[in-house]
């Protein structure tokens, strides 16, 4: 017999459904539930590495850790990748599999899919007390419901209560949960019990008349209102989306330790992929960071930033067509500290054979490491463990280029030259004392008095995040009601709300 379940929807993309599963997962560890988190299918350029060496989404390995359960393929069996607009590389259970077109996926890939995903969070139930599974943009995507296998397709398949977020910040978050009803099927709307709002503002009486007409609209109970609160977010998913121009990292409120800050620039590539790296950074009082896409943005930065990306020769083009890759030049020769990561790494060698991601065949790099890079089919998945700056250091890798380092001091398995840094290691910043030691170089090399803090913990700072979701979830949420919900279903008789989706 399966145990609890719920899939969290939501009226449309970033209205906050990674943030409430991820609440939801922290309340209901905090007491004493085997919970795990789900999503069928993520599309995102922020992925991480699981022990196991399998590829998942980081929203779901950051879900996996407000469970306090280890991340697993089974949590995030199929992972999107864009390389463009229109195409996509497809993980499979953690493993690429290929790259495939929009149409291609949606039209037949996509349907074939639905047993893995299905399969997987039945393991996961027979396994775990409730398993809390988050769905992808809107489940009332009228032309794409025949193939879904992360909304309403899951939910159905699995007999899934389905409760919508709104975030209604924005605004219209009434016609939006009405329009969501009243979009979908008569079998798909029996399991959508009701809905939960986000990111309110005020008097939560003053929404009351609202609430109670949404019910007698649809037959449907709100189980909570969740006020605004900044920095709640968790890693962001779709790469694709995100805003970058004015973008800033959200970091803890703290003066330096020291007599100066640090300024931290981050190129925003084009495909920009696990710029999560940089939180661990901006999580130091008194380092600011921000995203950048001029040259001139480059002049007043004590660190610049070349992050991953799934464009690595594209993001060489976008570097020397904004007169970035210039400016970088000048920093290296001037002996101002560069730190590339991943596809940034990559970028700064000195030659890049590219046969499988851009097919651009032998391109020069920035030159300003003595590397050479060669694209291999097969992706290379770890999590390395070594040492740096006399300090122990952890990361994970997620790369089709292979690098041939020629020179340079050792540096994570790449290398430095004087104060231009380079690795495929993600996440090693967050490695406390290798961060505070790395700042320290930058800081020397920048001629800032910056003292990183000493106490600092990237790990502790993360946990009192994902404890504050479950705060919120336990405080502004009907968690009785929650509670039913994920352990006996959707309520039985539920209105039908016209017009239901098309034939």
């Amino acid at each position: 017999m399966n145990r609890g379940g719920l899939l969290v929807a939501g009226t449309t993309s970033d209205a906050g459904k990674s943030v409430v599963t991820a609440g939801i997962c922290r309340w209901l560890v905090r007491q004493g539930v085997k919970v795990a988190p789900f999503k069928g299918q993520n599309m995102s350029l922020n992925s991480f590495v699981t022990r196991e060496g399998a590829e998942i989404g980081r929203a779901q390995a950051m879900q996996a850790q407000a469970a306090r359960v280890e991340p697993t393929a089974l949590m995030n069996p199929v992972l999107l990748k864009p390389g463009s607009d229109r195409s996509s590389q497809v993980v499979l259970m953690g493993k690429p599999v290929g790259e495939m077109s929009a149409r291609g996926y949606h039209g037949s890939r996509q349907e074939a899919l639905l047993d893995t995903v299905v399969g997987c969070l039945e393991e996961l139930r027979g396994s775990h007390d409730a398993v809390i599974c988050e769905g992808a943009g809107s489940p009332a995507e009228i032309n794409l419901r025949r193939t879904d296998i992360v909304n309403m397709g899951v939910a159905r398949a699995a007999r899934l209560p389905v409760l919508v977020v709104g975030d209604i910040d924005r605004g219209g978050v009434f016609a939006s949960f009405f329009g969501t009803t009243a979009l979908l099927a008569p079998e798909d709307q029996e399991l959508l019990a009701g809905y939960l709002v986000n990111k309110f503002r005020g008097d939560v009486s003053l929404l009351q008349p609202g609430l109670d007409m949404l019910k007698s609209l649809t037959g449907r109970d709100t189980y909570g209102v969740l006020p605004y609160q900044h920095g709640l977010g968790i890693d962001e998913e779709d790469g694709l989306r995100v805003s970058l121009r004015g973008t800033v990292r959200e970091s803890v409120v703290a003066p330096p330790v020291g007599e100066d800050v640090l300024r931290v620039a981050v190129c925003a590539v084009p495909l920009m992929s696990n710029f999560t790296d940089v939180d661990a950074l901006a999580a130091e009082p008194g380092v600011v960071v921000r995203f950048v896409d001029r040259a001139e943005e480059l002049v007043d930065a004590d660190l610049v930033v070349v992050p991953g990306t799934r464009g690595t020769v594209r993001a060489l083009e976008w570097l020397r067509e904004r007169g970035l890759a210039d400016a970088l030049a000048r920093r290296a020769a001037e002996g101002r500290p560069v730190l590339g990561i991943c596809g940034g790494f990559q970028v700064l060698g000195e030659r890049i054979e590219d046969e499988v991601e851009s097919r651009a065949g032998v391109v020069d790099g920035l030159g300003l490491l003595p590397v050479r890079v060669r694209f291999a089919a097969e992706k290379t998945l770890a999590r390395p463990v070594g040492e740096a700056l006399g300090s122990s250091v952890e990361g994970y890798e997620i790369h089709h280029g292979v690098a041939e380092v020629l020179g340079g001091d050792a540096f994570l398995d790449g290398c430095r030259v004087g104060a231009v840094w380079g690795t495929h290691w993600h996440g090693s910043l967050e490695s406390d004392e290798f961060r505070r030691a790395f700042l320290r170089e930058v800081a020397a090399a920048s001629g800032r008095r910056f003292v990183p803090a000493p106490d600092t913990s990237f790990g502790e700072l993360r946990e009192e995040q994902l404890d504050r979701l479950g705060d919120l979830i336990e405080r502004a949420a009907d968690t009785d009601a929650l509670w039913r919900l994920i352990e006996g279903g959707a309520p039985i008789g539920l209105p039908f709300v016209p017009p239901g989706a098309p034939s």
